[in-house]
Parts: C-alpha cells; structure tokens; sequence
C-alpha cells in the first residue's frame, strides 16, 4: 500500500498545495513551522479520520476560511493493483450561512460514512509526542491502542463509536440521576450496550497488546537484523472491566460522581523492562514510567512502533505507510540505525529540518521535497 498523491486546500497554512510521493522513501525537508508536519497530519487524516496533534477538526482548517479539503491517491497492491482517492472536507459547521456537516467522506468521490473510509490506508506515526507514550496520561494509550486498531478492524471502528455516544448518554443520565430528574431503571439499556461494546473493545486491545509482548526487536518479522541489549520490553493492559456485576457495585459511586466509573474507557497501558542489573521489590519487571531512564523510555516507545508494523501487516497483509516525523533528532546513533533498517520495508514519509543529515546518513537515494 502507498500513498502516491496528496492534495490539500485550505488546510493550515496551506491554501493550495499538491505533493506526489515516491513509492519508497520520501523526505520532507524545511525548517520549522513550513508545514512538515501538516502534510503528515493530512495523511493521517485519511488513515483514521482524525488529527494526531488536535482534538478540534476545525482547528485543522485554515484561518478565516469556512471549508478545509484532504485528498489521496491511493494505491493497493497486494492481490489486484487497485487505486482510490479517498476525501475528507471539514467545516466549522456553517458554509456562506447555510449548515453543514462537520466532515464529509467520500471514495472516488462517491459520499461515505467515516466508518466507511477508515482504514482504506494504513498508516504508523512515529513523532516526537510518542516519547511521551511511557510517562503521560492514561487517555493518551488508551487513544493510541484506537488508532491502530480501528484502522485494522471494522468491528472496532462500529464498536467504539457505540460505545463512545453509549458513554456519553449515560453519564447525561447519572447527572439527572443525581438531581433527581430521571430514575435508575433508564440506566438498563445503556448498561447492556456498554457491557456488550466494552467487552469487544477489551478483547481487540488485549490481543494487540499480547502480539506485541510476543515480538523482539531482532524478529525476523520486523526485518532487522540490528541487535538491542536488554530489548526485554512488556505491556502490562491494566484494563477496567465492566460488567453487571462492577456496574452495581460502583453504582451510588457513579451517581454522586455523575460519570460512569467503570469500562475501557478508564483502561490503561504500563510499559515495563525486564530487570537485569538490579531488582525492584523483587519484580521481574519494572515499571518504565517511574523506574526507567530517558533513553529506555525512547527505546520502549521504538519498540512499539516497530510491533505496530508487523500487527498491522499481520492483520491486513499488507505494508502500512510509515510516517516519521523528526524522529531522528529524538534518537541516538544505535537506535537511528534501526530506523534506517526499517525505512525501506515500506513507503516511508519521514519530516527532517537539516540538509546535511541527508547526506551524512547516507539517504541520498530518497526523493526529497524541499518545503
């Protein structure tokens, strides 16, 4: 799978701006603040229907303009070479007076639902904000185990979103609840449809986190033949079940609290490192966000992204799209060369501010658009 075209209207700083990409390694080179990032923003778009760096879509459309516009080509080639143009249009909710919808989806300009779209590319993002995987908070895991998955999985992508505007309903009714405008028993139908939806949700992030404890840096399946001392890495899924059961017993908890306790939404994700030199309350594993240098922290957050490639692959049979986004400031020499193992997998976008790092890395062979 690549992505050879990109086109972009009013989309952040860039009024009008068309790139074609090569089937390998792309690099986007400019300084700071020229829209690197944007153009990887745009592609990730397409990928999952939403924005890495923002949770407001509006936000992502240029200034004082009422609609923003995405297009891709895209080429699949893993049984019958296929190509599709997938499209996202977002507004601020208002175009020349007249309402209108938020996004707007459509395949080879034929109209489709977000669900519908998600998923047609496939992409890994590695950037800078990943280094904080390890140490940030929970709803920063919790959304990036939804970017993979929803991509890999349509059942996910239907299933989240149920369970997303279940959640919400439900949390409006503890809220009435407590001031004692609504009654316990509306509470049953959206109790069963978060059990139903939260069970799937947990599944999925458990088998994901579960393929990737299985993998090693060294794998064959990641194609790299570089060594890592002590690449001993563990996710430990702290997950909130939710059940009949876990619903009543928080349930005058939820009440006075107005939100719902208890579900996927309050999983979490630890990241652990096998102890070789020392032990921590005599733990096999300790725990990276507390216990672990910067440097294993980066090398857990590669580790990842290096499992979310091969989960990815294994699931679709085919290559996602890698995007890198000024990574390789963020990562010594040991671990730039497994970068550099990688990149040519797969089509590989990569964002880079200076010239002579092209050279000295010996990337000469990548094309190079000047921003």
């Amino acid at each position: 799978m690549i992505i050879s075209k990109l086109t972009l209207q009013n989309f952040r700083s860039f009024p009008e701006k068309e790139i074609t990409f090569s089937p390998l390694v792309t690099i986007l080179l400019g300084p700071n603040a020229c829209g690197k990032t944007t153009i990887l923003e745009a592609i990730f778009l397409l990928a999952t229907g939403k924005s890495f760096r923002v949770e407001k879509d509006l936000e992502m459309i240029s200034f004082k303009e009422e609609i923003g516009r995405v297009k891709g080509s895209i080429e699949i080639t893993q049984l019958d070479a296929e190509q599709i143009d997938l499209e996202i249009v977002l507004s601020k909710g208002e175009v020349m007076g007249i309402k209108t919808p938020m996004k707007k989806y459509s395949v080879n300009e034929v109209g489709k639902r977000m669900i519908d779209i998600v998923g047609r590319l496939k992409v890994v993002l590695f950037w800078p904000e990943d280094l904080e995987l390890v140490t940030d908070s929970p709803s920063l895991r919790r959304r990036y185990l939804d970017f993979v998955l929803i991509q890999v999985d349509r059942e996910y992508r239907r299933t989240l979103l149920s369970y997303e505007k279940g959640l919400r309903q439900r949390n409006r009714l503890l809220e009435a609840i407590r001031e004692k405008e609504a009654h316990r028993h509306q509470l049953i139908f959206w109790d069963q449809l978060l059990i139903k939806n939260g069970e799937y949700i947990t599944r999925r992030r458990e088998e994901y986190i579960d393929f990737v404890n299985k993998l090693q840096i060294s794998n064959d399946k990641l194609q790299i033949k570089s060594k890592i001392q002590n690449p001993n890495y563990q996710l430990e899924y702290d997950r909130s079940i939710i059940s009949r059961q876990r619903l009543d017993q928080y349930s005058q908890e939820e009440v006075a609290a107005g939100v719902t306790l208890v579900g996927p939404h309050r999983d979490d994700v630890k990241f652990k490192i096998q102890n070789s030199k020392f032990k921590i309350k005599n733990e096999e594993y300790r725990d990276l966000s507390h216990y672990g240098s910067r440097g294993e922290q980066r090398l857990a957050v590669l580790w990842l992204k290096l499992g979310e490639l091969a989960y990815i692959e294994a699931q679709t049979g085919g290559k996602p799209v890698l995007l890198l986004d000024d990574i390789l400031s963020e990562l010594d020499h040991e671990h730039r060369k497994i970068i550099f193992e990688v990149i040519g997998n797969q089509q590989t976008l990569m964002t880079m501010t200076d010239k002579h790092f092209i050279e000295k890395n010996k990337l000469k062979n990548a094309e190079i658009i000047e921003l």
